[in-house]
């Protein structure tokens, strides 16, 4: 039985070599589109991540600034990134107690005023604003 050799467009017969490197090219076709893909899942992991470790980040940066503040001559709360009027007395979690007069009582009973910009954040810490930037300060 006579078979007609294989061709390919504009060649000549398929010879064993040709036929190899068409193989070899689909074959590596196939291994690029893996790579891609692969690539692509790496991609999607790393972003997805990075996006939670940014939240995470943002979240721990509110709750730095939860706390009571004077500012203006009025004593303000914030949480969750939002400021609002102080309307009632504060516990922080050492024990400190924040007043909506600007009362400071130190879980040892000392007492202080709060000072235009002065701030006690929920774990009790003394903080000021100078220069633009949250200082901690000694009670």
């Amino acid at each position: 039985m006579f078979q007609p050799p294989l061709r390919t467009e504009g060649s000549g017969p398929l010879t064993l070599s040709g036929l190899m490197v068409l193989l070899g090219n689909k074959t590596h076709r196939k291994n690029m589109k893996m790579k891609t893909v692969k690539s692509a899942i790496a991609l999607s992991v790393i972003t997805a991540f990075s996006a939670a470790s940014l939240m995470a980040g943002d979240m721990k940066e509110d709750m730095m600034h939860d706390g009571a503040m004077m500012k203006n001559g009025k004593m303000m709360m914030m949480k969750d990134g939002k400021t609002m009027a102080m309307k009632h007395t504060m516990t922080m979690s050492d024990g400190t107690k924040v007043m909506k007069d600007g009362k400071v009582m130190m879980k040892d009973g000392k007492t202080m005023m709060l000072k235009d910009g002065e701030m006690v954040m929920m774990d009790g810490k003394m903080m000021m604003m100078k220069d633009g930037k949250m200082m901690e300060m000694q009670p």
